[in-house]
């Protein structure tokens, strides 16, 4: 597999993973609203049954919004040409292990490899930001030696 079809992949999985983030968070949210409807308004103003339901729904729905202003920002990254030192939308291959920098999303599977999917505002990318191909950096106390950049 080439380095590009690898790296759209990612991207590919990546999306996948805050799709289905955000269909999670939408069944949410509209199961929640479904049974505050059910419910019915107050029944006096101490009642906090209802108050409760409609802040997890209010809750869901950030984590709705959340996902699918990542999946924009995915999306963005499809076109975009592969680097050759470590930049937003750069996969960094590791001594230890594999990012994507793009959106925060923790640790996802593509292919048969694991990734982490970290931000560009995290302390890690600050570190290793314009770092290319054979550098090292040190974080945390652990050095790591950058094997590949795309």
């Amino acid at each position: 597999m080439t380095r590009e079809t690898l790296r759209q992949t990612v991207i590919a999985d990546c999306i996948a993973h805050q799709r289905h983030v955000a269909d999670t968070a939408k069944a949410e949210m509209d199961a929640a609203q479904q049974q505050a409807n059910d419910y019915g308004p107050n029944k006096d103003r101490y009642d906090s049954f209802r108050t409760k339901i409609l802040r997890s729904r209010d809750m869901f729905a950030k984590q709705y919004s959340n996902a699918v202003e990542s999946i924009r920002h995915l999306q963005e990254l499809e076109g975009s040409e592969p680097t050759t030192a470590v930049d937003y939308g750069s996969i960094v291959v590791t001594d230890k292990q594999r990012l994507f920098i793009s959106v925060g999303m923790g640790k996802f599977v593509s292919g048969s490899d694991n990734y982490f999917g970290i931000s560009a505002n995290v302390p890690v990318f600050q570190v290793m930001k314009g770092k290319k191909k054979g550098e090292s950096f040190v974080f945390n106390g652990v050095k790591q030696t950058i094997v590949d950049v795309f």
